[in-house]
């Protein structure tokens, strides 16, 4: 479950952090995969939603990489970035560092890239407008 090799700065946009509790353990002691997944998500649909401008539906999850263990009084960090967008869809690029308090390091404890659909009042998928449409001119 370790990666040896050095891990660089996040990338992308701090979206979230949380701290870990003992609510959230698994069978080992460690954090539970659901509950990571669970921030991942919730901090990704956040950009998604931002590029889309509205409402966003999950549909996928793809390439998920549980790379470290997360431990109780770990701050989870995540950061994410949209690094693909089609006509109605959007591919978000995400990474979750933990905070070690003891050692005052952050490492890399997971990645992923999250599919959304931006989605109108209904349900239906609707395009994802221009990026230039997202922020105001000046």
């Amino acid at each position: 479950m370790t990666d040896q090799r050095e891990e660089k700065r996040p990338e992308g946009e701090a979206t979230l952090r949380v701290s870990a509790m003992p609510r959230d353990v698994n069978i080992n002691g460690d954090i539970f995969g659901g509950w990571v997944l669970s921030q991942m998500d919730s901090a990704s649909g956040i950009v998604a939603g931002q590029r889309a401008k509205g409402r966003v539906a999950t549909v996928a999850v793809d390439a998920m990489k549980f790379i470290r263990p997360v431990k109780v009084g770990n701050i989870l960090c995540v950061w994410a970035w949209v690094e693909r967008v089609g006509r109605s869809s959007m591919g978000v690029r995400i990474e979750a560092w933990a905070f070690r308090h003891r050692r005052g390091v952050y490492e890399k404890v997971t990645e992923a890239v999250f599919t959304y659909v931006a989605i109108d009042e209904h349900g239906n998928p609707r395009p994802v407008p221009p990026e230039d449409e997202i922020w105001p001119t000046e």
